[in-house]
């Protein structure tokens, strides 16, 4: 929204279908703006532990946005049945506010960054020469490139190596592992594209 991924949502909308196997239920979700599908991965003897949810019914569900294949998924943590007809009507009314509150969000960024451009980037050293973050150089400018890319794939491993042609694959190799055992990014939707934890 407004070029900004977000890692977790809450949605309400009325499941349409059901699809069991041993390793994932497959729901279809219906809300006022479309369809989507989302999955419930089950672990082994976990079958008890399924969302206690019917067809045709509301629900409230929490989780994250997936791509595969270029189509969108939720990945389902938690999902429960609505009880009460007013938190569709809440939700609904939280919608148009996340709304409201990123536009507001995007045009107040966009304004720091005509104002000072140095403000939201990376200062590769403070005053006195150390390390932001504990990283130097390379690692943080992959590591602002990677934070640059609002995309929910996040940036590929080929975007990075044509962004830093001056550095060999192996070290860009080096820099990305090295920047996931730290914690600062994750791979997304498959193993050649990143997304900033911050």
């Amino acid at each position: 929204m407004f070029d900004m991924a977000f890692g977790m949502i809450t949605s309400v909308a009325m499941v349409r279908s059901i699809d069991i196997s041993s390793t994932k239920i497959t729901y279809t979700l219906e809300d006022h703006s479309g369809q989507i599908e989302a999955h419930y991965w089950l672990e082994e003897g976990d079958s008890l532990k399924c969302p206690d949810v019917m067809l045709n019914n509301y629900v409230r569900l929490y989780g994250s946005v997936r791509t595969q294949g270029h189509q969108k998924m939720l990945m389902i943590f938690k999902m429960i049945a609505v009880m009460n007809s007013n938190e569709i009507c809440t939700h609904m009314l939280e919608v148009l506010n996340a709304r409201l509150k990123s536009e507001e969000f995007a045009k107040c960024s966009d304004q720091m960054i005509s104002t000072n451009i140095g403000a939201i980037g990376f200062n590769p050293s403070d005053g006195d020469g150390s390390s932001y973050l504990g990283l130097e150089g390379k690692q943080l400018a992959v590591l602002q490139a990677v934070k640059n890319n609002m995309t929910t794939e996040g940036i590929g491993r080929k975007e990075l190596q044509l962004k830093f042609n001056h550095i060999s694959a192996n070290e860009i190799n080096a820099i990305i592992e090295f920047l996931i055992s730290e914690g600062h990014i994750y791979s997304s939707f498959d193993a050649d594209h990143f997304v900033s934890s911050e």
